[in-house]
């Protein structure tokens, strides 16, 4: 007996039409007559009356009928079975972590190959909401050590480096030292825009006594690379992995002296921290730490 018999007699059962069923099955009426005769014939029972004004069960076919969409509900869940499960994995993120994100989806495909991702990029503040909600499954943030109401595991580290126009007094150098920028104009993210990276730089200037020259708080990223490359008294500050992704020819990226590091971070909500939150961890870890 096989399951294409029972379909095809379960779908004219529902329509008790044999030609409404062939749509239904994307066949032609005849395939249809003929499976139904010959599951007939494998039983010794007749399913069906037919006449040219209509189509029913007979009492055995009301009986067969039930048993067929219970086989076929079974062969259902043992082919969905067979078939591999296709997580969704929601993940905030944030500019600059390009690199990143693609060696951590990839080291997590090497354990858990059958998972899909989806990648929002939110605000700092969207981000950790998003998932507080449910929104999100895990967000990479930087500079974020705790958060009420989520847990915040420690990933990576990053160094800070200046970015300033190559025409830059300093631009030729292979660090930027502090005291010598100190007197040009920065221009970083305002607290409201980004928190975490104005709060780690200002601490870190704070703690060498130097009080560099605010300058207008940085727009977009892109924004602040070009009036920082039209202006030679000016800088900006960026973490290492989003130097890597500086396209513009009319700035330099220096590290910082003495260097700034900036922590980054996987975060979850309380109730999934597990081994799958730490595999997480050890996927968006640096290069020489994985």
């Amino acid at each position: 007996m096989e399951l294409r018999a029972l379909r095809y007699f379960v779908t004219v059962a529902d329509e008790l039409h044999f030609g409404r069923a062939a749509e239904r099955l994307h066949v032609a009426q005849p395939a249809v007559s003929q499976q139904i005769a010959r599951l007939e014939r494998e039983l010794g029972v007749r399913l069906l009356d037919r006449s040219p004004r209509r189509v029913r069960l007979t009492a055995a076919g009301q009986r067969v009928l039930e048993a067929a969409r219970g086989t076929l509900a079974a062969a259902g869940r043992v082919q969905a079975a067979a078939k591999p499960v296709m997580t969704t994995v929601r993940i905030g993120t944030a500019a600059g972590l390009t690199a990143r994100l693609e060696r951590g989806i990839d080291a997590l495909r090497e354990r858990a190959p059958e998972f899909d991702v989806v990648l929002v990029d939110l605000p700092l503040e969207a981000r950790l909401n998003a998932l507080r909600q449910g929104d999100l499954d895990l967000a990479l943030t930087r500079g974020v050590r705790s958060v009420p109401g989520l847990a915040v595991l420690p990933a990576w580290t990053e160094r800070l480096f200046a970015v300033v126009s190559r025409r830059h007094p300093a631009a030729g150098r292979p660090t930027a030292g502090l005291a010598e920028l100190a007197g040009d104009a920065l221009r970083v993210p305002s607290r409201e825009h980004d928190p975490s990276l104005h709060d780690v730089l200002v601490d870190a200037l704070r703690e060498t006594g130097l009080c560099p020259k605010d300058g207008r708080p940085a727009g977009t990223l892109q924004d602040t690379l070009v009036e920082v490359g039209s202006d030679p008294r000016s800088w900006t500050v960026l973490p290492a992995d989003q130097v890597a992704e500086i396209r513009s020819t009319r700035v330099r990226a220096l590290p910082l002296e003495p260097a700034i590091t900036i922590p980054g971070s996987v975060v979850v909500a309380p109730d999934q921290v597990s081994s799958g939150a730490e595999c997480a961890v050890a996927a968006f870890r640096d290069e020489a730490t994985d």
